[in-house]
């Protein structure tokens, strides 16, 4: 009877040492996988062309020049051009929240994608007057910049009926 004991014992441990093998294979395959890369860009690409779509569609009203840096910032290319001729002005004060976004297409080794988003925006009338709450379909072409994914372009979505 204790002749089994230690037969059972040593069949337990090679079926651990196997398993510890068997995982070490597969997590050393999976590091240089470059699906876990592409993974990785459209995770970051997500996380920040989000961002970027708030930044871009919120305004401090009390402070106008903090509000048009953070939005060039957040832009690139046409937009961030287009963003540099723009004068700042009085208007309302908006906080956005992107309420859920998703991107149709990542081109990780060009560095672009192409990003749809939904957005709540509250606004604030300059004087405290009450506030409103808009939501918003948009999309974004995003570009890989030095520091990090930007917004190239930003364009409502149309609502359309049928």
């Amino acid at each position: 009877m204790t002749r089994g004991r230690p037969a059972a014992s040593l069949a337990v441990v090679a079926m651990a040492l196997a398993f510890f093998v068997f995982g070490a294979w597969t997590y050393a395959q999976a590091e240089g996988d470059e699906s876990l890369a592409y993974a990785a860009s459209r995770d970051t690409a997500l996380a920040e062309g989000k961002e970027r779509v708030e930044t871009l569609t919120s305004f401090d009203a009390e402070q106008p020049e903090a509000g048009l840096r953070r939005w060039l910032d957040a832009a690139t290319g046409p937009l961030r051009e287009e963003l540099k001729r723009a004068k700042t002005k009085s208007g309302p004060t908006t906080r956005a929240e992107v309420t859920d976004a998703a991107l149709t297409a990542l081109d990780d080794r060009a560095g672009t994608a192409e990003l749809i988003a939904t957005v709540e925006v509250a606004t604030r009338q300059t004087g405290g007057a009450g506030p409103g709450t808009l939501r918003k379909r948009l999309e974004a072409t995003l570009a890989l910049t030095a520091d990090g994914w930007k917004i190239q372009s930003l364009a409502a979505v149309p609502v359309g009926g049928v």
